[in-house]
């Protein structure tokens, strides 16, 4: 495929005026894996919010498309419905709602919007289970309050469970390293590479190369005052391992 699956450009936001992206540029392709390091404050989880249509933020110039359509007025819902999909750093818990009737409801409100044919309980758990096995999750989880008392790992691995589910073209996993030891981290990032496809890709926002080294990017972009001010190959995070962000963005200043 040479067509973008998502072309942002010259892309400025603003959150109580104040603002946050100042000119970003990016395209990624279906079946590309790229990372968005910077340090804290660059950005990037900002970047991850304007792009799934956060309400509290404010574009006030550039475009973002997905699929050759604009999608800067599509409320959140459509753009999920569309396939953009984000893997929030802290998912939330929802108390008295388990977790297979949550993902049904989130798998039947996209099946309407398609006009396909909504799943009843039993025909969706036949589904899920189909999903849950090839994440090599536990099949109990489905049937517990949705997140409630899910270690940092499992919480991860549900958020995987519904991009698959709603069978996203982009998953945009927003620090979804954060607090996992190395054997959560592994079995992350083998439940992720499990199901990536040509059609499918992946924006991983993370500050560290670890996870990297598991889910090998096409580009690594790396952020610093609303700007993407540096692009690599998967290299570059072993630089940035070594030597740190400041040597790449003293050496973007010296360039300019």
């Amino acid at each position: 495929m040479n067509h973008n699956l998502i072309n942002i450009h010259n892309l400025h936001a603003t959150i109580n005026n104040v603002p946050i992206l100042q000119g970003i540029n990016l395209t990624i392709k279906p079946g590309e894996i790229h990372a968005i390091m910077g340090k804290n404050g660059s950005g990037k989880s900002t970047l991850a919010k304007v792009i799934a249509g956060h309400p509290s933020y404010n574009i006030t110039h550039g475009d973002i498309q997905f699929n050759g359509q604009s999608i800067l007025n599509m409320n959140p819902e459509d753009r999920a419905i569309k396939g953009i999909f984000l893997a929030f750093q802290y998912p939330i818990e929802i108390p008295g709602v388990s977790n297979a009737d949550f993902l049904r409801i989130a798998y039947n409100a996209k099946q309407k919007a398609y006009r396909q044919k909504e799943l009843d309980p039993l025909s969706f758990f036949e589904l899920i289970n189909e999903y849950v096995k090839k994440i090599d999750m536990n099949p109990q989880f489905l049937s517990r309050n949705v997140n409630e008392g899910f270690s940092g790992g499992e919480k991860k691995k549900n958020e995987i469970l519904q991009m698959i589910l709603l069978d996203s073209k982009l998953g945009i996993l927003d620090e979804i390293d954060s607090g996992l030891d190395i054997d959560a981290l592994k079995n992350i990032s083998t439940s992720i590479n499990s199901i990536l496809t040509n059609e499918k890709s992946v924006m991983i926002i993370t500050h560290y190369q670890r996870i990297l080294d598991y889910i090998i990017p096409n580009y690594i972009h790396i952020m610093e005052d609303g700007k993407i001010i540096y692009t690599g190959n998967a290299e570059t995070a072993k630089q940035l391992e070594k030597y740190g962000y400041e040597s790449i963005i003293d050496k973007q200043i010296s360039n300019n």
